[in-house]
C-alpha cells in the first residue's frame, strides 16, 4: 500500500469505488476525471491531455472508442483506442468540456493549455480522504483496471495492448496478488500428496473405527 507516496499504489474494492465516485469525487468534471482513468487503464499524463476530437465527435457525441495519442504516451510508443464502456459513456455524456483555445478534454486554468497532472492527482488524492481511502493516488485507477482484467484471465497480450506497457515484464509489475490466490495455490499443492500417504490415512481412520467399535 502507498504511504506517503511511498509503495504500490492501492488496487480499490468495488466498494470504495462506488464511495470515491459518490461521495469522494465532488464535481462531474472531477468524476470523469477519475472515471476516465478506471475504464481506460490509462495514466493521469494520458488522461489529462485527451483533446475534445479524440473523446466526442463533431457533433459532440460521445465516440464508441476513444484514442490515446502516441505523443501523450510514455515512450510515444503508439496511439491506442479503447472501447468506451457504458459506464464511462455515462460520465461522458454528463461531463460538458469547454471548448477551449487548446481543446483538451480538461483543460487548465483560464483555459490554457490542460489540467496539469500533479493538480489531478490532487484532486484524486482529496477524493479519497473524503471518504476514508488509505494509501490510493492516480495510479489506484489503472492498477485496479489491469489486476481486474488479469483475475478475469483475459491474456497478458491483450492486456498489454489496453496498457501500453513496452513488455509484459513492466506490465506484471502492476497486477496485484490477492490473499485469496495465494491460499489457492497453496491448497493446489495438495495433489502432490502420494496415493499411498492418503491410503495410510484412511487406513488409520478405520483402523480407529474398527477399535471403537470393539471395545463398545
Amino acid at each position: 500500500m502507498k504511504i506517503d507516496r511511498h509503495g504500490k499504489a492501492k488496487v480499490l474494492t468495488p466498494e470504495e469505488i462506488g464511495r470515491l465516485f459518490t461521495s469522494g469525487l465532488t464535481t462531474v468534471r472531477d468524476r470523469t476525471l477519475g472515471a476516465v482513468m478506471l475504464y481506460t487503464a490509462c495514466r493521469v499524463s494520458e488522461c489529462v491531455t485527451l483533446k475534445i476530437q479524440d473523446v466526442y465527435d463533431s457533433r459532440t457525441k460521445v465516440r464508441p472508442e476513444l484514442n490515446i495519442r502516441k505523443g501523450s504516451t510514455k515512450g510515444k510508443l503508439s496511439t491506442r483506442t479503447i472501447p468506451v464502456l457504458d459506464e464511462l459513456r455515462h460520465h461522458l455524456e454528463l461531463y460538458k468540456p469547454k471548448v477551449s483555445r487548446d481543446s483538451y478534454l480538461f483543460p487548465g486554468r483560464w483555459g490554457r493549455g490542460h489540467l496539469h497532472e500533479d493538480y489531478a492527482a490532487l484532486i484524486f488524492r482529496r477524493g479519497c480522504k473524503l471518504v476514508d481511502i488509505e494509501g490510493a493516488s492516480t495510479h489506484s485507477c489503472r492498477r485496479t483496471a489491469l489486476t481486474l482484467m488479469s483475475n478475469a484471465r483475459i491474456p497478458l497480450r491483450v492486456i498489454q495492448q489496453i496498457s501500453g506497457h513496452r513488455s509484459l515484464e513492466q506490465l506484471q509489475e502492476y497486477l496485484d496478488v490477492e490473499a485469496s490466490q495465494v491460499r489457492g495455490a497453496i491448497a493446489a499443492l495438495s495433489m502432490l500428496t502420494p496415493p499411498s500417504v492418503s491410503s495410510n490415512k484412511n487406513d488409520l481412520v478405520d483402523e480407529n473405527h474398527t477399535e471403537l467399535f470393539t471395545d463398545f
